[in-house]
């Protein structure tokens, strides 16, 4: 079997390019953009100038605006002054038909029936308004004499919890005291029959202090025993890499040795 001839023509694509000769363009080519026509440097200048200036439609916008508001501005204020005259017009008015009221009254006889059936009227809306206010005062009073009755019984009520609450605590206590006596009385019989109370809670106290300070104490023992382990183990982790620096360094040193003789035996 001889060899397979796999050789293949090599072609030149710029050369084949340049055979075909030259491509219709069907679009502007880059000479076309770089021959594009440009503005001059006074035109861009003074496209520049109209953009800081602004549109003059909107300058003429907000100066009709401005105007318009003025205008109701203007308008507003008119209104206000009329109607504070028409006000104080009227308040003149009021005032000149009253004082004419009186002065009519004063000078005809038929006005002074009328002024005095006007005068007893007003005595009677006067005690009515009296015991108006008769009334509210005492109902003001008995709300908060019912205000004062419910606080006084609220209070007598926790009190009264308070006290039982306190009961309950100390016969809590009590039933307490003669649990624990009996539980001492069977180890130490005579010691809780013969001691009061109050010296029977002293005990109790030195016996809890006595507890707690062996505890402390056991605490303070294993703490110690864990100390002393983790200070052993550091010094036989320091111990076996001094040993291993120093089997090092001798290794080192007869290596050494033995180039040194070597090199000796050569140069004799």
């Amino acid at each position: 079997m001889g060899k397979r001839d796999n050789q293949v023509a090599y072609m030149n694509p710029i050369a084949m390019a340049r055979s075909r000769g030259p491509v219709q363009s069907s679009g502007p080519t880059i000479q076309d953009y770089l021959n594009r026509p440009r503005p001059t440097w006074e035109e861009v200048k003074e496209q520049l100038e109209k953009k800081k200036k602004g549109s003059k439609a909107l300058a003429e916008f907000e100066e009709k605006m401005n105007e318009n508001w003025k205008k109701e501005l203007e308008k507003h204020r008119e209104k206000l002054l009329s109607g504070s005259e028409s006000s104080s017009k009227k308040r003149q008015r009021k005032k000149k038909e009253k004082k004419k009221s009186g002065r009519y009254s004063s000078s005809s006889s038929s006005s002074s029936d009328s002024s005095s059936s006007s005068s007893d009227s007003e005595d009677e809306d006067k005690k009515q308004g009296k015991r108006r206010k008769k009334k509210k005062n005492r109902s003001h009073k008995s709300s908060e004499s019912s205000m004062s009755e419910t606080e006084s019984d609220s209070k007598d009520s926790l009190k009264k919890k308070k006290k039982s609450k306190d009961g309950t605590e100390k016969e809590k206590d009590i039933k307490g005291l003669s649990k624990k006596r009996k539980m001492y009385s069977e180890d130490k019989p005579l010691s809780s029959e013969s001691l009061s109370e109050s010296e029977y809670i002293e005990e109790v106290r030195a016996k809890k202090k006595k507890s707690s300070e062996e505890r402390e104490k056991a605490t303070e023992k294993t703490k110690k025993k864990k100390k002393h382990k983790k200070h052993i183990r550091r010094r036989k982790r320091r111990l076996l890499v001094q040993v291993l620096t120093h089997h090092n360094i001798k290794k080192n040193q007869d290596s050494l040795l033995k180039k040194v003789q070597c090199l000796r035996k050569f140069q004799l």
